[in-house]
């Protein structure tokens, strides 16, 4: 199997904020091996703009190590990069000034695709839209690309939307969440709406529940002064969770367009039933012999910031009515892991005597760190002495199907901005389902603060709370296992 690498048209992408930690780790690498694949032109210029001094140049240079360092080293080759790096130039902006703007207009082209990244806080989005539409750069057919957080609550999500509504339309916003850019996500859709054998069992008859896990071993590291303001709730469960969630309950889309992927996932966050207090869970990790704990990390010794969120959500429609979907997420939990697993229902009646056990299948969509799809069935064990049953997996991991080469998936950032300089925002999320997520998230986080309650601790390198345990066992169910 041989993957197509289709090449965009030329095209101008202005890096704001590219002397940041994104564009450092994320960008500007993804941006390199999009060239090395083919798919970016020697016709096409990656502007870096930021507040520092510097020349191009030197920004060249800052641009080779990042990509030396955020690059496997074997893929890293002199010739290549020194090509790459002819794409790139720098100019410095002020975000809030005048300073650099009109130098900026005269390097970008006219008569070709126009991309403008907001790498910088959203307190300058404003700042920035304004002045790319004060100098001409903020034509009918330009694209920004806006990072999360969008906004901290409902109202700020809803403010942001104003800001950048008043000089873009909505079709030219792309608003990125990594997560779906990872080949497995858009594997899922896929996996639902390109089998038969799927989707007719995709509903409140056949699936008994499904598990959304994110599981992180690090802390917060740097991260600790915008976390502690955060939180795990709307740092992953607003945007991340929440996206696997609908793409995982959404109905089946007219087509695989952008605006009918986008309302299926609409219609599933507005048919979010609330969480009640009973049924979500909240902890902060301890610290052990080796790690601080998280008080300490972010020098706040009173902090009530949950590094965990456990929860049971249901869905108020007809294909999910009464079936709970059990999300979670933490940091420094036993191993870094994300999956979706889809746990069907025991057959109504089993043939087998008590001793072959109660045995049932399980769809595993893993999209970290081992990307790959498993459907567990179950089958009689081999030997003589009865009917034995056992569960196996029929695995499908795309190393090991495609081989090395062909599994060596791009990077999520590779495909979003090739996305983006396509006009295909299918993977982008909409200021209404922002929206709409905050609208379901807003009440949750009230709650807590309303009740002064401080989240439960646990101890770093297990599953969370033990509370996020009995969670699932009132249920009779339990927490798949946290493991890569």
């Amino acid at each position: 199997m041989v993957s197509r690498v289709i090449p965009v048209e030329p095209f101008d992408l202005v890096i704001i904020g590219g002397t940041g930690d994104l564009a450092r780790r994320k960008i500007l690498p993804a941006l390199y091996q999009r060239f090395v694949a083919g798919q970016i032109g020697k016709e096409s210029q990656i502007i870096g703009a930021a507040r520092s001094e510097m020349e191009t140049e030197s920004y060249r240079s800052f641009a080779a190590e990042a990509i030396r360092e955020f690059t496997d080293t074997d893929e890293v080759k002199p010739r290549k990069l020194a090509a790459f790096l002819k794409l790139v130039s720098y100019v410095t902006l002020d975000a809030k000034g005048e300073a650099g703007w009109k130098t900026l207009s005269g390097m970008v082209q006219e008569n070709r695709i126009r991309a403008f990244y907001f790498s910088v806080g959203p307190s300058l989005f404003g700042d920035l839209a304004k002045r790319l539409q004060k100098y001409g750069m903020a034509e009918d057919d330009c694209r920004i690309v806006v990072e999360k957080p969008f906004g901290r609550d409902l109202a700020t999500a809803k403010e942001l939307n104003r800001i950048l509504a008043r000089h873009f339309d909505e079709s030219q916003i792309y608003r990125i969440d990594h997560y779906l850019g990872k080949e497995t996500v858009q594997n899922l859709m896929a996996v639902r709406f390109g089998n038969m054998l799927f989707e007719p069992l995709w509903n409140s008859q056949y699936v008994d529940h499904i598990q959304i896990t994110v599981a992180e071993s690090v802390g917060v590291g740097g991260r600790g002064g915008y976390y502690d303001r955060a939180g795990a709730m709307r740092d992953m469960v607003q945007n991340h969770l929440m996206q696997l969630f609908c793409l995982i309950a959404m109905e089946p889309p007219a087509k695989f367009e952008p605006d009918s992927v986008r309302d299926e996932k609409l219609k599933v966050i507005r048919a979010l039933e609330h969480v009640k207090p009973e049924n979500i869970v909240r902890g902060q990790y301890d610290g052990d012999g080796q790690n601080p704990g998280y008080r300490n990390e972010v020098e706040n010794r009173d902090s009530t910031t949950e590094t965990f969120v456990a929860l049971k959500a249901h869905i108020s429609n007809w294909r999910w009515a009464g079936t709970p979907f059990y999300l979670r997420t933490g940091k420094r939990l036993r191993d870094r892991a994300s999956e979706i697993a889809v746990v069907f229902k025991d057959a109504p009646h089993s043939i087998f005597d008590e001793d072959a056990g109660r045995h049932h299948n399980i769809l595993t969509i893993r999209l970290q760190p081992n990307e790959g799809i498993e459907l567990g069935v179950t089958i009689k064990e081999p030997g003589p002495g009865g009917m034995r049953l056992v569960d196996v997996p029929l695995d499908m991991s795309f190393a090991e199907v495609l081989g090395p080469d062909e599994a060596d998936f791009p990077d999520a950032y590779e495909r979003l901005i090739m996305d983006v300089i396509r006009g295909n925002q299918t993977l982008f999320m909409r200021g209404d389902e922002v929206e709409a997520a905050w609208a379901w998230t807003d009440p949750i986080i009230a709650e807590w603060q309303a009740a002064g309650t401080e989240p439960e601790p646990y101890d770093p390198g297990g599953s969370g709370p033990e509370e996020a345990l009995f969670l699932m066992h009132r249920d009779g169910r339990r927490w798949r296992e946290i493991k890569p």
